[in-house]
């Protein structure tokens, strides 16, 4: 699938992008306890969209890397898409 086809509320997302930005880490309090965050963003040839980075998964991707993420769901959050990845998806470097 492509970044200019996905919308708010889809699900079972698999894509290929490249990481083009990652932000600062920062730790918010959910119901889990506190947890780091971070934001990348990602690019195809259609678009970009934030993909929002969880603990392991942070560490699991740089700047520069071409990833596959497969399982995720689309959000928006403050009238911008997001791509989430639960822990029954998968981010891989390729």
């Amino acid at each position: 699938m492509k970044i200019s086809d996905l919308q708010a509320g889809m699900s079972g997302i698999s894509l290929k992008a490249k990481v083009v930005d990652i932000s600062e880490i920062r730790k918010v309090r959910t119901k889990y306890g506190p947890r780091r965050v971070a934001d990348a963003t990602l690019e195809d040839e259609t678009g970009k969209i934030k993909l929002i980075l969880w603990e392991k998964q942070i560490d699991s991707v740089s700047v520069g890397d071409t990833i596959e993420i497969s399982g995720s769901f689309v959000t928006e959050f403050r009238n911008e898409l997001q791509l989430n990845v639960p822990k029954s998806g998968k981010i891989e470097k390729i």
